[in-house]
């Protein structure tokens, strides 16, 4: 068992908080492997009737994965970082399949690893404080842990808009766009915990009577230009229609998406066109592993976390530098098939 995780059972319920508060409860290996074991024990556990799932302290649920691991392991032969991908994204599986009820509890940050493990829960909870992203493209890697498959299920292109531009929605536009299914003031979270853990069955109804009107969500007014400004999964087209409309709203788009891994966009808008057709959440994961078991090695993703974490010079300079230069047979290569016996497969 790993200090980074908060593991015990409230009353009927498997609780597991995140413990890493100095990095934002960022996942690593230990705590993936820790929360898959823990929620296969408790799979089969008849005194467990449903999973909580939060953060112990500090200002977010969880930032993302454990970056500067992967950096280092990307920049040797990827072993290590192919691993994390290949157990996190089993963890991710698990909790998608799993069958019974799983609450996240999404106050405060919740990007990248955090977004993998919420999004598959039947109850996603917002707050106040709630803070959600998938950034990636600003440091070359792409909306992974299951984003290919929520991004492109949400409503319009807010999806294609989320995973290009890394935008931030608060707990309100959260709940408005289905990313969350319930909004509470974070001080109504701990009695929810307490009232869940002592009557599972009841979760619906508990979360219901301390939800709380959420204020009015900002996202609305902008989803018609969003619809229509990127409704392209040709990368070009969308700069070009950012450009041509002219906008003070599009311009301020274009001048972020100028700041991003043209490879990673590519990647994205390929990744969550192909999500959407997927069958089986399996079948995401599997190609979010090729993606990932490629990308971890290559420039962009070195030079990114260089760039925005690393040094902070917040100045990367991407290979290829431009969607132009971005060819078709790069993106190919990206999301081609592993050798035998590398492919992911979900825990059996």
């Amino acid at each position: 068992m790993t200090e980074d995780l908060i593991i015990r059972k409230s009353g009927r319920v498997g609780h597991i908080s995140l413990n890493r508060p100095k990095v934002i409860h960022s996942l690593n290996l230990e705590m993936c492997m820790a929360m898959t074991d823990v929620l296969l024990e408790w799979k089969d556990d008849d005194s467990v009737d449903a999973i909580i799932i939060d953060h112990s302290e500090g200002r977010g649920f969880c930032a993302g994965g454990d970056i500067a691991m992967l950096r280092e392991s990307g920049m040797n032969d990827g072993k290590e970082g192919r691993e994390f991908f290949y157990k996190e994204y089993q963890l991710n599986h698990l909790l998608f399949e799993y069958p019974k009820p799983v609450v996240a509890f999404m106050d405060g940050i919740t990007m990248g690893g955090g977004v993998g493990i919420s999004q598959p829960a039947k109850y996603r909870v917002a707050t106040e404080n709630t803070r959600f992203a998938m950034p990636e493209t600003g440091i070359g890697l792409f909306p992974d842990v299951g984003g290919g498959w929520y991004l492109s299920r949400l409503e319009g292109r807010l999806g294609q808009f989320l995973a290009l531009t890394g935008a931030r929605l608060d707990g309100a536009e959260c709940k408005e766009v289905g990313i969350a299914t319930h909004y509470l003031p974070s001080e109504a979270l701990q009695e929810a915990k307490e009232r869940i853990a002592e009557k599972p069955d009841r979760i619906e109804g508990i979360l219901g009577q301390l939800s709380d009107t959420p204020p009015e969500a900002r996202i609305v007014k902008n989803l018609d230009k969003i619809d229509r400004l990127f409704a392209s999964d040709d990368y070009e087209e969308i700069l070009a229609d950012l450009e041509a409309e002219g906008s003070e709203w599009a311009d301020k788009e274009r001048d972020t998406l100028g700041t991003k891994s043209p490879q990673t966009c590519k990647v994205a808008l390929r990744q969550l066109k192909e999500g959407a057709a997927m069958e089986t959440f399996a079948d995401e994961m599997r190609n979010e592993y090729r993606i990932g078991y490629h990308v971890l090695v290559r420039h962009d993703f070195l030079e990114g976390v260089r760039a925005l974490i690393v040094d902070k010079d917040n100045d990367p300079k991407w290979n290829p530098a431009t969607p132009q230069e971005t060819s078709d047979a790069l993106i190919d290569e990206i999301f081609a098939s592993l050798p035998d016996g590398e492919e992911w497969e979900p825990l059996a």
